[in-house]
């Protein structure tokens, strides 16, 4: 495979790791802002059944609409047959509206608190995650169908990990480009971190058309349209035992994930009382951390288990998520443990934004090898639906914690999100001790045909 073809590959993740995460980062602090972010209320913040509110809902159900299309979507790229491949029509045909979509989830149309912002954040939530899943779901297949062995997957699978994470740093530093934007022209902070948003939309759109444009499924990619029906399908992508026990394990990450990406803002301006452009200091802290890391697991990876060197990772996630709970309360600077859980969080997080995906390729590839019917997409939409239910969980979980505090001096919600990570972490390790990693290489090994 050309380098460009890969480098084509890892940007356009590059680009909708931006979308994805502008939302993550950004939504909830929007829509549910601490009294002293200068931010006006758009939607109410009243509080149902105790613990939810109006964002957590419509953050959720945007999640849930995903985690049920996303299967529909992944089927029907399975089963493609369009001359330009199985993949990228669907991923050219999603990119605009999700770019379009999340850009006009910031810019409901009434400047104060109303029904009709509540209506047009669900609209545009809803548009937004069906045209994002129709790029995702292909473009996640796409690493089965490059990747031809465990060697190229890992290749693959590093650098889409490196670009997910540079659109993880991109939609933190909305708050910085937001403040410079309104230095530099006099906007007021809403209308800044509007243009920010916008100006990031523009640049994930650039970078989802590269593979678009660049990567000639034909050539590529060797694969054949899969026969079997959406819903059956997904039924047996989900009766691998094999692939069960990865995947619920991987759904309780991402849940503490979740919890823990969406008090960022409220980690840095609550408990460290720092302003929001700090975020953006503390994630390139973890990403540069993280690089340092990727050589490791390369090496390790093609070494030891992955699977004992995931279960790693996620103990030793666990501990910045427990220093969270700390900060403010103990006699070390909340500057210090903000950069100890950057510098913590790096090399767990490259671990565990390698060597999952491998984890999916192998078993998707056993199993076409076992049935001959080709689902490397509804095994990636499988892994996504799990995955958004449970990031929908920890918004849910999270905004429902704020209820508890979410105030400088007045902050139990915002701290008890850190020991719901710790849990979680642990959780995710122990449902993933059965999977049986040997027994999986050592079949598609004796199954897979000789490389041409």
């Amino acid at each position: 495979m050309k380098t460009h073809v890969k480098v084509a590959y890892a940007l356009g993740q590059w680009g909708w790791s931006t979308l994805i995460n502008i939302l993550a980062v950004n939504l909830v602090y929007f829509y549910l802002p601490p009294a002293e972010a200068g931010l006006p209320f758009l939607i109410t913040q009243a509080s149902f059944f105790v613990v939810l509110n109006a964002i957590s809902l419509i953050a959720a159900g945007g999640r849930l609409l995903e985690a049920f299309t996303d299967p529909i979507i992944a089927g029907l790229s399975d089963r493609s047959t369009h001359k330009r491949g199985r993949r990228i029509p669907f991923m050219a045909a999603g990119a605009v509206p999700a770019c379009f979509a999340c850009f006009l989830s910031f810019f409901p149309p009434d400047p104060d608190v109303s029904p009709l912002n509540v209506a047009w954040l669900v609209g545009f939530q809803a548009l937004f995650f069906i045209s994002f899943g129709m790029y995702v779901m292909p473009h996640n297949a796409l690493l089965i169908e490059l990747g031809k062995d465990e060697k190229e997957r890992l290749e693959l699978s590093t650098y889409i990990s490196v670009t997910y994470a540079l659109g993880i740093i991109t939609a933190a530093l909305t708050p910085d480009l937001a403040k410079a934007i309104g230095e530099n022209t006099g906007m007021a902070k809403v209308d800044a971190f509007r243009a920010a948003i916008g100006a990031e939309c523009v640049l994930a759109f650039a970078l989802m058309c590269l593979p678009v444009f660049v990567i000639d499924e034909k050539k590529y990619c060797r694969s054949s349209p899969s026969s079997e029906p959406v819903w059956r399908a997904l039924k047996s992508t989900l009766q691998n035992r094999r692939f069960r026990q990865f995947v619920f394990s991987d759904a309780v990450y991402w849940m503490g994930l979740a919890i823990i990406e969406t008090g960022l803002l409220y980690y840095v301006t609550v408990l460290a009382r720092k302003e929001e452009t700090y975020v953006s200091t503390v994630l390139i802290t973890m990403l540069v951390s993280s690089f340092v890391a990727y050589p490791l697991v390369n090496v390790l990876g093609r070494r030891l288990s992955r699977k004992v060197l995931i279960q790693v990772a996620f103990l030793m996630l666990s501990v910045p998520f427990g220093i969270i709970f700390f900060i403010g309360k103990i006699p070390v600077s909340e500057e210090t443990l903000i950069y100890t859980i950057g510098v913590f969080a790096g090399a767990p997080a490259a671990f565990l934004g390698i060597l999952p995906n491998t984890i999916v390729a192998d078993i998707s590839e056993l199993d076409t090898l076992e049935s001959g019917v080709n689902k490397e997409g509804m095994y990636f939409a499988a892994r996504t639906t799990l995955m958004k239910l449970g990031q929908t969980a920890g918004i849910v979980v999270f905004a429902a914690l704020l209820t508890f505090g979410k105030e400088p001096g007045a902050d139990l919600g915002v701290r008890l999100s850190g020991l719901a990570g710790v849990a979680l972490c642990i959780l995710a390790m122990l449902i993933f001790s059965p999977y049986d990693e040997r027994s999986t290489l050592q079949k598609i090994k004796a199954l897979r045909p000789p490389k041409d």
